[in-house]
């Protein structure tokens, strides 16, 4: 049996979907889903069902020990020196590249191994 294009599409014509329902709340006028309790005021259908949710405040979050700054800058000791490996590899050059081959023997990553 041929398979159109058309009954292709008459039977993807019901997978449409439908936007989201969402409602202004009456008395409050929250933004709320049909058939649903008011979150904020807890009200569903005129009647308190739920306590009505307490607002709280955004609060920035600050790492480390301290709140506030202290002012000093932080520096690390170890962020411009050379590591020990970095001269081995410089040294291997492109007759190191073209003597293994090119490809590196580790599976994880590019490094190759030693």
């Amino acid at each position: 049996m041929r398979h159109t294009r058309g009954h292709t599409g008459n039977r993807r014509s019901h997978h449409a979907l439908s936007a989201t329902k969402i409602i202004k709340d009456k008395e409050s006028g929250n933004l709320r889903l049909p058939h649903h309790l008011d979150e904020v005021t807890g009200m569903y259908r005129g009647k308190q069902i739920a306590p009505a949710k307490v607002m709280r405040t955004h609060t920035t979050k600050v790492k480390g020990p301290s709140a506030e700054p202290t002012g000093e800058q932080h520096t690390h000791e170890h962020a411009h020196t050379e590591h020990a490996s970095a001269d081995a590899k410089s040294s291997r050059g492109i007759s190191g590249k073209v003597a293994t081959g090119g490809r590196p023997k580790a599976r994880s990553g590019f490094g190759g191994g030693a």
